[in-house]
């Protein structure tokens, strides 16, 4: 049953890559799932981790970013060419899972610099969160980028990061108290292009933090990404070059590239 399950969200998704500039309803899935719209939004979401209309929205937004860099295009021709039909909605959406303004992403091609400290110190919080990240069973992983964030997605501005030069351990002081993911992205060392069939990622948690407390111990495992993962959307830190969180932020995947699972 399980496969079947997988096969048919892998079935959905494909479907949304095919059609991002045009209306994809929650039915519209549920057909193509061949799964009832309520058993189908389950299904889907325990596979995913995260609800079918917040998927597309991801990927939707990965596509923007990508025609961002890669076009001449205008703001408003990319917002429907990735299906929206409001540019202030789009725009609005584009700043919440991003942390920028298309047009500041598109200014600062994909690097914006202030991301990697506009979060101002935790006044009586010495909070820390620590742990290692492991080299996955093949392949050499470059750069690696450890953030925790508010949900299982990758977006926004972190609430705060460390980048790596590979595996090993990490330590991010000045934790906020609150219950944090911890996501970790990479890309196959020597790729200098957007190419997600060679990227890597970890997760760990949710952890919850209180103030003066340590959580040691987490440990984040790299995997090759599959097509199940949603996008990472957040800009790109600390490396004004075409790495780590730029290829998976602006690659637009080859879906036929990546595994089922």
């Amino acid at each position: 049953m399980d496969d079947i399950i997988e096969k048919a969200v892998e079935r959905v998704i494909r479907a949304m890559y095919d059609n991002l500039g045009e209306p994809i309803s929650i039915d519209d899935m549920a057909r193509t799932a061949m799964f009832s719209k309520f058993h189908f939004s389950r299904i889907f979401q325990r596979v995913t981790g995260i609800s079918p209309g917040r998927f597309l929205s991801a990927l939707r937004l990965q596509e923007a970013k990508r025609l961002l860099l890669t076009s001449s295009l205008t703001v408003a021709d990319i917002c429907h060419l990735v299906g929206y039909n409001s540019i202030g909605t789009f725009s609005s959406r584009f700043r919440y899972s991003v942390g920028v303004s298309p047009t500041e992403y598109r200014q600062y091609r994909g690097y914006v610099k202030p991301l990697a400290n506009t979060k101002p110190p935790c006044e009586g919080h010495r909070s820390v969160v620590s742990g290692r990240v492991w080299q996955p069973p093949t392949g050499q992983p470059g750069h690696v980028v450890v953030g925790l964030f508010a949900g299982p997605i990758a977006q926004g501005v972190p609430i705060r990061h460390s980048t790596l030069a590979g595996a090993g351990g990490f330590t991010i002081e000045d934790v906020p108290d609150g219950t944090w993911s911890i996501l970790a992205h990479s890309v196959e060392m020597g790729f200098d292009q957007p190419d997600p069939s060679h990227a890597y990622m970890a997760a760990y948690g949710p952890v919850t933090v209180a103030s003066d407390q340590a959580v040691h111990g987490a440990d984040l495992r790299l995997r090759s990404r599959c097509i199940f993962d949603p996008p990472v959307l957040l800009a790109q830190l600390d490396r004004p070059m075409w790495t780590t969180t730029q290829a998976w932020a602006t690659g637009r995947v080859d879906h036929a590239a990546l595994p089922a699972a």
